[in-house]
């Protein structure tokens, strides 16, 4: 666990916390520590979507302990700080490449080209020692008040547009790079820094290019975000003939669905593309992060089902014909496996939703208008299905997720939420997805 020295640096360098002189000296062995970083703290877990609550979390820790961009979380200078050309020109430094000089620019030309796309802005490499924008790689203490710590930690780090060092771009010599799906991604990282070199600030979108920390799946085709090309089209213009790239998911937005839902201990989980939120009981605020946050590169994004089999301490996910079997944070071996496996025929090519209930032993999982029951004890499947609409009349079949909590069953179609009373056999009511995530007590609260 961080100590208090680690979690006060962070906070002074990405959150501008500045202790008063002699702040640690006064305290006693036995003081809260805490107490003069809670806001920069709540600070923080608010910009990164955690639930405010002042407190060093595991989930605030392990956000702390991601390799991340150098550059603080609370420059606010959008607007302002651009360049004034349409051509910019850059230059790569030779020494200390991780790998040839032109692997390296073909990662760096792809990263240019991702804002380019969007802007009318072009940039063009030059081999002479006078360009606006200069990039290379450097080792700890390398003399720009910014010294790099070495493997994880900060990554890489540029300056804002002007003249002198202004927009140059400095990567940590010493990572592990990678040009595949192995180490650091080069090209993540570049598309980042460039977005700084070009003007832009760190952004909380957190599937936004300019997020602060290090979220990319290796499997992942990196793209601007909606914000992203927002933010830079704000400074430059637009760039005709230009496709507007998918807009991250806003718990707010009313035609929002949801691919998936489970339960996962105390909390429920609402997952969408490759991120997910997290409503628990103790937190007014509903988070939302990336699947990968909890479960790494061992389950795909855009999942179909989900659910979690708390006898057996497994989580099972499904997508097309394949299911994955997690246990903690591990998948296990030989996953991802084919759905026959619980006993499917062969006409069923996916799962749409998966319903577990846990005092039962038996799950649920829905295809179209069937419904069919496994027998978890027995690892078994029911011979045959049944209808939906008569196992949960007033539901609307098919379904895009399922999962039963607070003594009730909840199904999702579209951005409709159905709750029903599973004893009675009766539908309680029917309201959009936007109110299980709570989007207008959060909207009041701002």
């Amino acid at each position: 666990m961080f100590s208090p020295g680690p979690v006060q640096e962070y906070l002074q360098h990405f959150f501008s916390h500045h202790p008063e002189a002699g702040e640690r000296q006064k305290r006693s062995a036995g003081d809260d520590w805490t107490t003069g970083l809670c806001d920069k703290l709540k600070k923080m877990q608010h910009f990164f979507g955690l639930p405010p609550s002042g407190e060093l979390t595991q989930e605030t820790l392990a956000v702390m302990r991601k390799p991340r961009c150098g550059l603080s979380d609370v420059e606010h200078f959008e607007g302002t700080t651009r360049w004034k050309k349409k051509t910019l020109s850059y230059r790569i430094v030779r020494s200390n490449l991780p790998f040839s000089a032109a692997k390296v620019y073909k990662v760096f030309k792809s990263a240019w080209q991702l804002w380019s796309n969007v802007i009318p802005v072009r940039f063009h490499k030059r081999n002479r020692k006078e360009a606006d924008i200069i990039i290379s790689f450097h080792q700890t203490d390398h003399k720009d008040g910014t010294p790099f710590d070495g493997k994880g930690g900060i990554l890489a780090h540029a300056f804002f547009p002007g003249p002198g060092i202004g927009g140059d771009v400095h990567f940590d010599a010493e990572e592990d790079w990678s040009i595949n799906s192995t180490g650091f991604s080069l090209f993540a990282v570049a598309a980042h820094e460039f977005g700084h070199a070009l003007g832009l600030a760190h952004s909380s979108d957190l599937g936004a290019v300019m997020y602060p920390a290090y979220n990319f799946s290796p499997n992942y085709e990196l793209r601007l975000s909606l914000s992203d090309v927002k933010h830079i089209q704000r400074l430059y213009g637009i760039c005709p003939d230009f496709d507007p790239p998918p807009r991250t998911p806003d718990k707010c937005h009313s035609d929002l669905s949801f691919d998936a839902v489970t339960e996962l201990q105390q909390e429920v989980l609402y997952f969408k593309d490759r991120f997910m939120w997290r409503k628990h009981p103790q937190f007014d605020e509903i988070g939302m992060t990336m699947i990968s946050s909890l479960w790494s590169d061992s389950v795909p994004a855009s999942l179909d089902a989900v659910y979690q089999n708390v006898e057996k301490n497994l989580m099972v996910f499904f997508k097309g014909h394949q299911y994955w079997v997690v246990r903690g944070h591990d998948l296990e071996k030989g996953f991802p496996r084919n759905i026959s496996d619980f006993g499917f025929p062969s006409r069923v090519k996916s799962v749409d939703a998966a319903l577990h209930f846990r005092d039962k032993r038996y799950t649920v999982f829905f295809t179209g208008q069937e419904c069919w029951k496994y027998d978890e004890q027995h690892r078994a499947m029911h011979n045959s299905p049944s209808l939906l609409e008569r196992q949960w009349p007033g539901v609307e079949a098919p379904i895009d997720a399922a999962v039963f909590y607070d003594g009730f069953v909840h199904f999702f179609k579209g951005n409709l939420h159905f709750q029903f009373d599973n004893n009675s056999k009766s539908l309680v009511s029917v309201s959009t997805v936007n109110e299980v995530l709570e989007c207008n007590k959060i909207l009041t609260k701002r």
